[in-house]
């Protein structure tokens, strides 16, 4: 699976098998048996009695049809959840997670045409909280606020240059991870993140999914443990252990070919010459480590991997350099 390593632990709670049980005995209606009365048919004799009539016995599974208990009755007052806040913007779309304030994926899209196009100002934006979200469960800017990390785009702003609303779409804190800064999201993530921009070189619709995840890490005693800080006062921002980003670069026809790439990189300094294949990894691997689907209808006969069809490597910039040109830009 690369050099990138880590270990997935999956539960299947009896809750599952429990709604399932109460939801085929709430709508399954079992045929009661037709009670049979016993009757007959006499002639008048001399001393004869009639006969009553003995209603049938219903069986014990007619009695046992309907359960006792009804755990759907909890509904009644609201679902629980988990609710998954799904946010369409001009440049994005995102699945919010309330319970790490950290957006589950963020997808976007990118086309030679959608990068060429200069129509935005990043000086006009401004970070801000995704009013969409309940306030209880939103990322708000204060959390961020000396907390040592970077608010990391996962869609880049550089990526929606194309009108200034598309670019503001970015700065929304649903759009936001907290980021290791020098070394990361400063250095390789934005090398990375330009890699993503350069595959419209050679395809010319490039779709890409990302996202955080918190993975095991084996500790001294041998045994895993998911273990991640959380920024904000009170805590409220999970700060992911990695991220991840699901390539699909398509050739542009109607059921064409697809390159798909995945890459999971620890949130953490990354030295600049560290290979980008280095990071590569199966999608299976991120889907099972965040939970999440991304190429279920994807048939195998069109897809192929991305780093056998070009060089999957960085080209090194400068952050002040990076940052001076996007200003230009």
């Amino acid at each position: 699976m690369s050099k990138v390593t880590f270990a997935i632990i999956a539960a299947t709670g009896a809750a599952a098998g429990a709604a399932a049980t109460a939801a085929f005995y709430s709508t399954k209606k079992e045929q009661l048996p037709t009670p049979t009365i016993a009757t007959t048919t006499t002639t008048t004799s001399t001393g004869a009695r009639p006969q009553v009539p003995v209603p049938a016995i219903p069986s014990p599974a007619a009695v046992a049809r309907a359960p006792p208990v009804d755990p759907n009755g909890l509904f009644q007052y609201g679902f629980p959840g988990p609710v998954a806040d799904l946010r369409p913007a001009a440049s994005l779309t995102s699945s919010y997670d309330r319970r790490t304030r950290n957006p589950a994926w963020v997808a976007e899209h990118i086309t030679p045409e959608s990068l060429r196009s200069n129509n935005a100002d990043r000086k006009h934006s401004v970070f801000v909280e995704d009013l969409t979200i309940p306030e209880m469960f939103r990322a708000k800017l204060k959390d961020y606020f000396r907390s040592g990390y970077d608010r990391g785009h996962q869609v880049p702003a550089a990526d929606a240059k194309w009108s200034q609303e598309a670019m503001d779409d970015t700065f929304a804190l649903s759009n936001m991870c907290p980021q290791v800064g020098d070394g990361f999201n400063r250095d390789y993530w934005a090398h990375f993140e330009d890699f993503c921009r350069r595959l419209t070189h050679k395809y010319p619709s490039v779709r890409i999914v990302t996202g955080p995840l918190y993975l095991p890490k084996r500790e001294a005693d041998g045994k895993w443990r998911v273990s991640y800080e959380v920024i904000g006062q009170p805590p409220n921002v999970a700060v992911p252990t990695h991220f991840y980003k699901i390539i699909f670069a398509e050739d542009g026809k109607l059921g064409g070919k697809v390159a798909v790439g995945a890459f999971v990189l620890p949130n953490d300094r990354i030295a600049n010459s560290k290979p980008l294949q280095d990071f590569e990894v199966p999608i299976e691997a991120v889907e099972r480590a965040s939970g999440l689907e991304f190429a279920t209808k994807l048939e195998p006969a069109r897809r192929s991997r991305l780093c056998q069809e070009m060089e999957c490597s960085l080209i090194i910039k400068e952050y002040k350099q990076r940052q001076k040109n996007f200003g230009k830009n």
